[in-house]
């Protein structure tokens, strides 16, 4: 019991401090998978769900969304090292990294699979391209986490997973 609340508090102070690097933070539909070297029994494969939560051997229910790999490599570190193991060598990777979807004026609309460092030209390029009657000034783009407000994008603005861009018609 002790551990699930050491493991709880030390999973908030990570939370905050992943705010704070540049990395990719996971989130629902993310597929991850996280080795211990030398234990196969360690070792999880998972689609994160809506509740963020993967059920891993020894720990129970531990949240994962709003972490960044490394963060969650040290969150099973720390709850391995000593009652279970001297020292742990915990492997995390995002096996498959959640959607982004587009719309609009784009050929092929629809979600697709992110790809670190997408652009929104690429992105319409995974789409099929523009349209004919496309506009190149008027593409916004909704953040995973404020579906409310949008961005006024360029092609050259980055996507992350689980954004939504909108691609506007031009006027003749």
């Amino acid at each position: 019991m002790l551990k699930k609340i050491a493991i709880s508090l030390l999973f908030v102070f990570i939370q905050f401090s992943a705010l704070a690097k540049g990395s990719y933070i996971l989130g629902p539909g993310d597929k991850v998978e996280i080795k211990v070297f030398g234990q196969e029994d360690l070792t999880v494969e998972t689609l994160l769900s809506n509740s963020g939560q993967i059920n891993y051997p020894f720990f129970g229910e531990i949240k994962v969304t709003g972490l960044t790999v490394k963060q969650v490599e040290k969150l099973i570190y720390k709850g391995l090292k000593g009652n279970y193991l001297i020292n742990p060598n915990v492997y995390v990777h995002v096996v498959e990294h959640r959607p982004f979807y587009i719309h609009g004026e784009v050929k092929k609309p629809g979600g697709y699979p992110y790809q670190p460092g997408l652009t929104v030209n690429q992105a319409i390029a995974l789409a099929g391209g523009l349209t004919e009657r496309a506009s190149k000034e008027k593409i916004y783009l909704f953040k995973e986490k404020n579906k409310k407000s949008q961005i006024n994008a360029s092609m050259t603005y980055r996507v992350n997973a689980g954004d939504t861009i909108l691609i506007k018609q031009r006027f003749f």
